[in-house]
């Protein structure tokens, strides 16, 4: 049987006390509704109807790689009325579910554990057993422990109230059965809105049965109407991330410090202390040690690197066997090749440094090609913007750059060329040389140190 998937996404979410629509709010720096519609492509025949309202045009932008179908709710007058916009592409034949674009945290194998109790005269419905269900509409079972119907906390007795069951809302059922109910849905309850949770009490007025699941966790079905919420929900997905890296044989000192923002690939005896936030999509090698407080954005990194503590790698590529920071970042397009240190204070962008080469210590390497082998001392910069445009700067294999160097691009250093300290480079160095720009040094008998003047 196909499924249409319904994700309900159009409320406002006013508690969230922010311009943005709820669900684009992120956890993992992917939204709410990207988290669900993610879950939602992993099932299988699955057509996705999204259900829009506030911000629905900055919403379509956002997302706008979904392949889904759109469909506009002007006015937000409750669950129900939100599904019966999307009544008239339900087909009669296909299995319905129903999920919501602030529940971000639902698992796969929870779905497939739902759908599995469907057939023609059965509605599935998601629910869970809560210490305190403040907030959740309650399962109403009568003698025999059969569902007869979902009451709304707002319209719900004191007896009612005292009941633990809560409805997350999610629920799976035929098309053709769900469309007479939609039909049939009122609004007479304290909110004046059309709720969803009505047909519960229509399908067991028509003889169907309600077939009840449960998720792994309260968390999984958790919604996020708050920034409380939006964050312990970071904090319960982060854990789950470092957990599955764990189960990898990633070791990291501390799980409760780690986050994840994407997709890391790792191989085997990897190490990340505290602190480290991975970013975008990053590939891991054997062997790799990660250092407290990194950030690490698209990176590919090799086997055997140590990245001491404190570096900013983003979109680079980090040879095997090298050795980075601390306090090093590494700008987009930087390219490390084997054996290579880059030392504390020092920052490479858009530039290629060859096997074995040294930049250890407070230098900025920018649009430059560094041959294998080369060394280059404290301080050293390479001046490649004049202003208006960039120029490259290349060094070749073997050269030694004294300390406090200015290379001012475009120049090239020669094969096993030596600068010397304090230099500033203008023109191409020869090979196997020595080249310094130095004046004169001097000293002045009569010089004196100025000396603060008093204010009047």
């Amino acid at each position: 049987m196909n499924l249409t998937t319904i994700i309900l996404a159009a409320g406002k979410g006013t508690r969230m006390r922010s311009q943005l629509p709820k669900i684009l709010h992120s956890i993992g720096h992917k939204s709410l509704l990207h988290h669900v519609y993610d879950l939602s492509v992993a099932m299988e025949n699955n057509t996705i109807n999204i259900v829009i309202g506030h911000g629905a045009e900055l919403v379509k932008k956002t997302l706008a790689d979904f392949a889904c179908l759109w469909t506009e709710q002007p006015q937000q007058l409750g669950t129900g009325h939100a599904v019966q916009q999307v009544s008239n592409q339900i087909d009669d034949n296909s299995m319905v579910l129903i999920l919501y674009g602030d529940v971000p945290l639902l698992q796969v194998e929870t779905l497939k554990k739902l759908l599995g109790k469907i057939n023609e005269k059965t509605l599935a419905l998601l629910t869970v057993n809560l210490q305190n269900p403040t907030g959740y509409g309650r399962i109403v079972r009568n003698d025999l422990g059969k569902v007869l119907r979902i009451v709304e906390e707002k319209d719900a007795t004191e007896i009612e109230k005292k009941i633990t069951e809560g409805n997350t809302g999610i629920l799976a059922v035929q098309g053709k059965a769900l469309k007479k109910w939609l039909s049939q849905l009122g609004n007479n309850n304290a909110q004046g809105e059309y709720y969803l949770t009505d047909i519960i009490a229509l399908a067991v007025a028509d003889g169907f049965e309600i077939a009840t699941s449960s998720p792994a966790n309260e968390d999984e079905v958790l919604g996020v109407n708050d920034k409380l919420q939006l964050a312990h929900l970071e904090r319960v997905y982060q854990l789950q991330q470092a957990q599955n890296l764990m189960r990898q044989g990633v070791t990291l000192r501390d799980p409760s410090r780690f986050d994840l923002r994407g997709l890391l690939e790792v191989g085997q005896d990897v190490e990340i202390d505290v602190n480290v936030i991975f970013e975008g999509e990053n590939r891991i090698g054997n062997n790799v040690k990660i250092g407290a407080n990194c950030y690490i954005k698209n990176a590919t990194i090799g086997d055997d690197v140590i990245i001491l503590s404190n570096c900013v790698i983003d979109t680079a590529v980090i040879g095997a066997n090298s050795r980075i920071g601390p306090f090093a970042r590494l700008r987009p397009e930087t390219v490390l090749a084997t054996d290579t240190h880059i030392g504390n204070f020092v920052e490479i962008k858009k530039s290629i440094i060859g096997q074995g080469s040294k930049v250890n210590h407070l230098s900025y390497i920018g649009d430059s090609l560094v041959g294998k082998k080369v060394n280059i001392g404290a301080g050293t910069i390479t001046c490649n913007y004049d202003g208006v445009n960039k120029f490259q700067t290349i060094i070749e294999d073997g050269a030694f750059i004294g300390s406090d160097t200015q290379l001012v691009a475009p120049v090239t250093v020669g094969k096993n060329a030596t600068i010397g300290a304090g230099s500033t480079i203008t023109k191409d160095t020869p090979d196997n040389q020595l080249t310094f720009s130095r004046s004169k040094q001097m000293s002045l008998e009569n010089w004196q140190r100025p000396v603060k003047k008093e204010k009047l």
